[in-house]
C-alpha cells in the first residue's frame, strides 16, 4: 500500500511540474498566455493531491497534517480560479491580465514550497 501511495505522490509532483513548466515556458517565451497544458497539470495535481489527503496506506503512528493539506487546497483552488477566469478573459480579449498570469506562477511555486518545507 505504501508503494501505491508513493506512485500517487509521484503523479501529484508530475502534475505540478507540468503546470509550472507550462507556465514558465509561456512566461519566459514571451507569450504570457494560459494554455490547456496548464489546466491539465493543475487537474492532475488536484486529483492526485486529494487522493494523497485520504488516510489510506499510512505507516503505523503517522498522522496527516490537516492544516498543511487545507492550506495547499486553498492555494490550489486559487490557482484553478485564476486559470479559469484568465482563460475566459483570454478567449474574450485575446490576452491575460499580467498580474493574473504572474500570480499563477507565484502560487504554484508557493504550493510546491509548502509541500517541501512545511513538516
Amino acid at each position: 500500500m505504501e508503494t501505491l501511495r508513493h506512485v500517487v505522490l509521484f503523479v501529484h509532483l508530475i502534475g505540478f511540474a507540468v503546470l509550472f513548466g507550462a507556465w514558465a515556458a509561456q512566461a519566459f517565451g514571451g507569450r504570457r498566455e494560459f494554455t490547456r497544458l496548464m489546466s491539465i497539470g493543475m487537474t492532475v495535481a488536484a486529483v492526485a493531491g486529494l487522493a494523497l489527503a485520504a488516510p489510506w496506506g499510512l505507516p503505523e503512528g503517522v498522522e496527516l497534517n490537516y492544516a498543511k493539506i487545507g492550506t495547499k487546497l486553498v492555494v490550489l483552488l486559487a490557482i484553478g480560479a485564476l486559470l479559469g477566469i484568465g482563460t475566459s478573459k483570454q478567449r474574450k480579449d485575446g490576452s491575460v491580465p499580467p498580474a493574473m498570469f504572474w500570480l499563477v506562477g507565484i502560487l504554484t511555486a508557493l504550493n510546491a514550497g509548502i509541500a517541501a518545507i512545511w513538516r
